[in-house]
């Protein structure tokens, strides 16, 4: 049996679980996927890798300075650029930022930083979670996971549980009358709203790496206002040292991901004809306002991000739920604002959480990351 279970390997999981555990406790995180991050996520190519979720850190203020300080000590993170640009449909001009700031990326994947973050955490990969109940007579959490080839036990016993997922998924979990959690607190779950996104990753013949070099993009990030197809276009491969090939990521509107929310298959390799207009109509829209042959690529991969940016998120870090066992629900839909929303939000989790257990005494948060490293 384990003190704490957490729901969900994201940013706020693996803050909350790296806090309890510093303070001793037994800690499990259970996460469905087989990595760690959530939606700081990165996918291995062929050669390479693309950043599909996040897109980097903006350490502008003391909570993620102090997270990007220690990841630039460790060799996780480094400069990207100091200036990003808006791109206007009206005249194709690029603008820049009017603030300076330094921008950081990972050059082994943003997911470097989940892997920072779950350093020396007792991870259940491929841990889908099926049903959480208090026991009979209410003193621990039962919770069952979906039986796997992976998994050694689909049975996991706690005495306290963090649900560090998306608000969505989270109201699946509490919804059945067994949880004992009430009707208020799930109208509050029911109530978080979330923006949609398409990933595309798109890597290019290695010989455009001379068009790129002669072109000489001003350049990295480029973001599209509300009403078009586009949100973001990422040159990635410019994150990577000695990369072999240009490798571009764009994330669609949310407005656009909506059609292809319910598409059955989205990789183009497939036989999915939607898919392939989904790929080629923001290809199409990139090549048309940045670099043209960007809808000519060499291969292409989509990931739908059904939970990418939260839109409507509580006022609250966290959501306390009135079960009859401790409960407490966490992630950047907890008080909004995406990475640095998360990461508040894992902290304050953890600090309820150990209020409910023995109340040791909170370690500055300064020297957490560093407890980290070791």
């Amino acid at each position: 049996m384990f003190d704490v279970a957490v729901i969900g390997a994201g940013m706020a999981g693996l803050t909350c679980a790296q806090q309890l555990q510093q303070l001793g406790y037994q800690v499990v995180v259970l996460e469905k996927s087989r990595g760690v991050g959530g939606r700081v996520a990165t996918r291995r190519l062929p050669e390479t890798r693309a950043d599909h979720g996040a897109r980097f850190l903006k350490p502008n203020t003391d909570l993620l300075h102090q997270l990007v300080m220690v990841l630039s000590s460790h060799h996780i993170v480094q400069p990207w650029t100091d200036r990003l640009y808006q791109f206007n449909p009206d005249n194709g001009e690029l603008i820049a930022d009017s603030n300076w700031c330094p921008y950081y990326i990972a050059p082994e994947g943003m997911n470097a930083v989940g892997k920072f973050l779950g350093t020396g955490l007792n991870i259940c990969f491929s841990g889908r979670v099926e049903k959480i109940y208090p026991d009979r007579n209410n003193l621990i959490w039962q919770i069952t996971l979906e039986a796997t080839s992976e998994l050694e036990s689909t049975e996991v016993a706690a005495r306290t549980l963090v649900m560090a997922i998306p608000a969505p998924q989270a109201l699946t979990l509490l919804e059945p009358e067994a949880t004992g959690v009430s009707s208020a607190v799930l109208d509050k779950v029911r109530s978080v709203e979330f923006d949609p996104c398409i990933a595309v990753m798109a890597g290019y013949p290695a010989a455009r790496q001379q068009d790129l070099a002669q072109q000489n993009p001003v350049w990295r990030g480029l973001f599209f206002p509300p009403n078009d197809p586009l949100a973001w276009i990422a040159w990635d491969s410019s994150k990577r040292k000695g990369a072999k090939q240009p490798v571009f990521v764009l994330h669609s509107s949310a407005e656009f991901a909506q059609n292809y929310l319910e598409a059955t298959d989205l990789q183009p390799a497939g036989d999915s004809a939607k898919a392939d207009r989904c790929a080629n109509r923001m290809l199409d829209r990139a090549a048309e306002c940045t670099i043209p042959w960007l809808n000519a690529p060499e291969w292409v991969q989509i990931h739908r991000w059904r939970y990418a940016f939260c839109r409507r998120p509580l006022p609250e870090e966290i959501l306390i739920a009135d079960s009859p066992l401790p409960l407490v629900c966490a992630g950047d839909w907890c008080g909004g604002n995406q990475i640095e929303g998360a990461l508040r939000s894992g902290f304050e989790a953890a600090r309820w959480i150990n209020g409910q257990l023995q109340e040791f005494p909170l370690p500055p948060l300064a020297s957490f990351w560093h407890r980290i490293a070791g």
